[in-house]
């Protein structure tokens, strides 16, 4: 099964479907870690044959809610993001979700983002009790400081809190989140890890041809970063980590993968670098692939996919002990872990690294081992189990979720 570029092996059913309307504000072919690990989530339930009804916002004037086995587009009214042009903001919806599901009712439903669409499904579901879960999946109270408004982090923290605590249960992505949660005052949480398409991403799609085009030749070291061009993706460390490289293996080139507000910056400092921009699918993967080194810095995120993306295709990972890499990266075995927000010993271990060249390979090879346990069909069995948890009691058909159903939703306010 393919959506997107995603592809998802075929799944183990379970005999009881579920109707779940999920709401989120992103989704492919909007490109970011929550977008992609939404639609993973989506087509591996519809996989195990539940009936999927997909809210989000329209995302252009060309976009259409499409209708497919098993899953149904409601598409609402949102807004572009401030410094995220290409992502939509859901606008206030909650009548109009309240006539859709008081026509329709789905058993859960289930929320992946806390902006105003989300905020306006939950107060809809609780209206109509209908059982409602949600995930844990960026840290917007951390983003706020990155972006001059540093102040509002106190009343988004208390938002958040107070928005999950509203549903059954909070989904995140590792346990070391849910302990920093807990002792925040998030209750019912539970770790439900995030899984990587290994059929996709693997070693086998490196091409010579692309790190030509870098530049690069075959025993040339290409070192690599993968995501948002953003402050909030605190790109010193690799600017400083390259340059130390630099040092030891002077024809080394740096490839960033990826768009955003630091890009101009970015080039001003290291005009050498390579610039490549957005890339989805087997494109994304072989730039992955095409790398030797991946350093990945950001302090902000809730798991970090490209982490594991980056396993997955062979690439020694320099990251800090934290998120996902805390949870995968053996120290010393297939990547190297820094102090959690050192850039000194960021750049260290990258160093050391690169010295030890015959490491790189090792490394990358055993983080393609790691990569292989994590399954997505393990992953949304763990999910579709939580889920089916917290419809509870309730069973049996309560009418299909049809696009009759939503017509009058579809597009709406209130």
């Amino acid at each position: 099964m393919e959506t997107d570029g995603i592809i998802l092996e075929q799944l183990p059913v379970m005999n009881k479907s579920l109707r779940v309307a999920f709401v989120t504000e992103t989704y492919p072919p909007e490109v970011n870690g929550v977008a992609n690990t939404a639609a993973c989530f989506v087509e591996g339930m519809r996989a195990r044959n539940h009936e999927i009804q997909l809210v989000r916002p329209r995302q252009n004037r060309a976009d259409q809610a499409g209708e497919y086995a098993g899953l149904q587009e409601v598409l609402m009214r949102g807004l572009p993001i401030p410094n995220y042009p290409s992502l939509k903001m859901g606008l206030p919806a909650k009548q109009a979700l309240v006539r859709m599901w008081t026509r329709h009712r789905p058993d859960v439903v289930h929320i992946v983002t806390e902006g105003p669409l989300g905020w306006s499904a939950l107060q809809a579901a609780l209206k109509l009790k209908i059982p409602v879960s949600s995930d844990f999946r960026t840290n917007f109270h951390a983003y706020s400081r990155h972006y001059g408004i540093g102040w509002l982090q106190k009343p988004i923290a208390a938002y958040l809190r107070k928005f999950h605590n509203r549903t059954q249960l909070t989904l995140v992505p590792t346990d070391s989140m849910r302990r920093e949660l807990a002792t925040r005052g998030f209750r019912n949480l539970r770790v439900v890890a995030r899984g990587v398409d290994t059929a996709l991403f693997t070693p086998a799609r490196r091409s010579e041809a692309l790190r030509a085009e870098w530049g690069a030749a075959a025993d040339d070291l290409v070192i690599l970063y993968v995501g948002r061009l953003a402050p909030e993706k605190n790109l010193d460390p690799v600017v400083a980590a390259y340059e130390r490289i630099r040092s030891i293996e002077p024809r080394a080139k740096l490839v960033f993968v990826g768009d955003g507000p630091a890009r101009d910056s970015l080039r001003a400092r290291r005009p050498d670098a390579h610039y490549a921009g957005m890339r989805t699918g087997e494109d994304l993967a072989a730039h992955y692939a095409s790398g030797d080194v991946f350093l990945f810095p950001s302090l902000t995120e809730t798991f970090g996919n490209v982490t594991i993306e980056a396993m997955a295709s062979g690439l020694a990972v320099v990251a800090y002990d934290y998120a996902a890499a805390a949870e995968y990266i053996a120290h010393g075995r297939n990547g190297v872990l820094a102090a959690f927000d050192d850039a000194d010993d960021f750049v260290r271990l990258a160093a050391e690294l690169v010295e030890q060249r015959a490491n790189v390979r090792a490394f990358g090879q055993q983080a393609r081992l790691s990569a292989e346990q994590l399954a997505w069909s393990r992953v949304v069995g763990q999910f579709e189990s939580l889920l089916m948890n917290v419809a509870g009691a309730q069973s049996g058909p309560q009418g299909a979720l049809t696009m009759d159903a939503v017509a009058g939703a579809s597009g709406a306010g209130g």
